[in-house]
């Protein structure tokens, strides 16, 4: 499994989401919590929240810590494109 992390600053505090890929699906969670976390699914997912894990595994691609096949996958469920590799 692989699982890619980030965050947003929101007026409300911070929200952090997990976006986990195994079995050549997508699930993504969140939380307020950093410490003991309490993961919660996102049913659906909307776009920006899609968007923000396919520029997190973009970046990784470009550092060789992700597959390219991450990054078309994720083109894919958006309508995208994929760029060239």
């Amino acid at each position: 499994m692989e699982s890619h992390e980030w965050f947003e600053n929101t007026d409300a505090g911070k929200v952090y989401y997990r976006g986990n890929y195994q079995g050549g699906k997508w699930t993504i969670m969140t939380t307020t919590q950093k410490r003991d976390p309490t993961w919660t699914d996102i049913t659906p997912v909307t776009e920006p929240i899609w968007r923000d894990l396919r520029e997190i595994v973009w970046k990784k691609y470009q550092r060789k810590r992700c597959p390219w096949e991450r990054v078309a996958d994720l083109d894919k469920i958006l309508g995208d494109d994929p760029p060239a590799k």
